[in-house]
């Protein structure tokens, strides 16, 4: 590659190599000029007054891409379903949600592309909601011309993923059941408040309720419960209260006694400390401890979405919530804009 440096006044019928950014404080940034826009007289004080007292000519080697072409080509690489591509402006291409539904990255994937000297990609966290036309990601690179090699590396670190580094996923409509227990509800010593809360956050996550059953602290009518809802054909339960150690709390012995395989009891997220996963069959049997009833985002938030989009999550899934898995409870709440589960 050659560049050739060009005082601005000599540079009237020239072609710029690469968009020129122009910057008002408090009011404006973007490209004034474009790649292969043709300079003429009347744009010389343009470019005076953005700072430019020279521009660059490129003539690319053998073997180099000029960044329009190389972010365009990287950017096509990392994208997976569900997301599309804005235009290159200023060497930069944005992916975005095609879809509303629910982001994956590859951080592993991500780390490797930035590894590539010159190579950038930028994301949101991975594994959060996300609405059409949602900024996900950008690509960009560094210089204005980078060698084939460059890209090609990406395109090989992309094609080595299962999925694309960055995806969306739809969230399917499941059917829930929900098992309400607790003695002091079904005896009406009080009124329940748990079964609203979990009405109102299917509802936002888009999944069926199949029907809301209340049964007492008795392990064998719990049991029942769950299989009659595993008969229906459910593809969730939720069963609410009676996941402590508190001798009369048996929803989690329940629950084991169903049959179902036990991912993992307890998770390390607060709150949710007392949370159960366990799958009976193909169906996602949820135990949450009280804390959903009063705390507005747990770790029922971090694990439904994945459920919902197919995803069978392993104990090392629930052990990587860990990191991130501490709600400092803010007043005013905007999750997922924020650090929790993250």
């Amino acid at each position: 590659m050659s560049i050739r440096k060009v005082r601005v006044d000599d540079a009237v019928g020239m072609v710029v190599a690469h968009d020129m950014t122009k910057i008002v404080p408090g009011e404006y940034k973007g490209p004034k000029f474009r790649k292969g826009h043709i300079i003429c007289s009347e744009d010389i004080p343009h470019l005076k007054d953005m700072g430019k007292e020279h521009i660059y000519l490129i003539d690319l080697a053998k073997g180099q891409i000029h960044e329009n072409e190389a972010v365009r080509r990287m950017a096509q690489a990392v994208v997976g379903e569900n997301v599309f591509l804005t235009e290159v402006v200023e060497g930069r291409v944005n992916v975005k949600a095609a879809v509303d539904g629910f982001l994956k990255v590859d951080q592993g994937a991500v780390d490797a592309v930035n590894g590539v000297e010159h190579a950038v990609l930028s994301t949101l966290h991975s594994n959060r909601l996300v609405k059409a036309g949602d900024l996900v990601a950008g690509v960009k690179i560094v210089p204005l011309v980078v060698d084939e090699a460059t890209v090609q590396a990406v395109e090989a670190i992309s094609a080595a993923t299962s999925q694309g580094i960055v995806s969306v996923k739809l969230l399917a409509e499941k059917s829930v059941g929900v098992v309400i227990t607790g003695n002091e509800v079904f005896y009406g010593r009080i009124d329940d408040k748990y079964a609203p809360v979990i009405a109102a956050k299917m509802n936002q996550y888009g999944a069926r309720i199949l029907g809301t059953v209340f049964q007492p602290d008795e392990r064998e009518k719990i049991v029942a419960a769950i299989t009659e809802f595993y008969q229906q054909g459910a593809d969730i339960v939720i069963a609410t209260g009676g996941m402590s150690v508190d001798p009369d709390d048996v929803t989690a012995a329940a629950i084991r006694s169903t049959g179902a395989q036990v991912v993992t009891y307890g998770s390390p997220v607060l709150p949710g400390a007392m949370f159960m996963l366990a799958y009976l069959g193909n169906m996602a049997v949820l135990g949450m401890p009280a804390c959903g009833m009063y705390s507005k985002i747990t770790v029922l938030d971090l694990v439904l979405p994945r459920i919902l989009t197919g995803e069978q999550l392993t104990k090392t899934d629930i052990a990587r919530l860990g990191y991130g898995g501490l709600c400092v409870s803010c007043p005013d709440c905007h999750y997922p804009q924020c650090p929790f589960g993250k």
